[in-house]
């Protein structure tokens, strides 16, 4: 591995119930849940400005989302472009266009419901949610985005929800995803063998660069 990048440290509790995944830095911490019920979340990703900071953002997904899904997440985590992002000011109109411009160049519906904005894939089978509301409160770690795919927003196969402060360039990279396609073709399967089936198996937890890290030393 190069010399400018450090891998994420795997620690697994007493219970080997979770595994921890946490940057040299401190400031990116990925909880990945055993065996949680498909509708459950089953991977948190939290950034925080420092060590003992409150949290900057966060990011959950249920047991059922795709492992190309997960995959995409990680690789950007990966990367370490974007981890930073600007706290206490409130979305605007800027990063949801940023963060939504892949589903809008892939002929995705858009809707505006009140204080919800909705991009909804031509086949009615994944969908994108932001609560402009919420949006409004970037201190508080509350889901303003809320990505899903399966049957339907009431009955979904998997969802995946984020925090005002997320990253507009790692939402954007996730609404790629969903444009192409990924994760939003489930099989009639229930339990254990419907998250098989969808490929739900970890990836790898690959290396982070330690960039992040250093571009917090203000």
């Amino acid at each position: 591995m190069h010399a400018q990048h450090a891998a994420l440290d795997r620690e697994r509790t007493w219970s080997d119930d979770t595994t921890h995944a946490i940057h040299e830095s401190q400031t990116l911490r990925i909880e990945h849940v055993h065996e949680a019920p498909a509708h459950e979340t089953t991977w948190t990703v939290a950034a925080y400005e420092t060590p003992v900071s409150d949290r900057m953002w966060v990011l959950t997904a249920t047991g059922a989302t795709p492992a190309p899904v997960l995959q995409e997440l990680l690789d950007h985590l990966a990367d370490g472009d974007g981890w930073d992002t600007a706290i206490g000011a409130p979305v605007d109109e800027k990063t949801v266009t940023t963060a939504t411009q892949p589903l809008s160049d892939a002929g995705w519906k858009h809707t505006v419901d009140g204080r919800w904005i909705r991009w909804t894939s031509p086949l009615g089978d994944a969908g994108v949610q932001f609560d402009a509301f919420t949006a409004q409160h970037p201190s508080q770690n509350l889901a303003t985005w809320t990505v899903w795919a399966g049957p339907g927003p009431d009955r979904p196969a998997w969802t995946l929800t984020a925090s005002p402060n997320t990253p507009s360039s790692l939402l954007a990279d996730l609404s790629e995803t969903l444009a192409h396609g990924t994760g939003t073709r489930h099989p009639r399967t229930a339990g254990r063998e419907h998250r098989t089936s969808l490929g739900t198996t970890p990836p790898a937890t690959p290396a982070v660069a330690a960039s992040p890290a250093t571009s917090r030393s203000r």
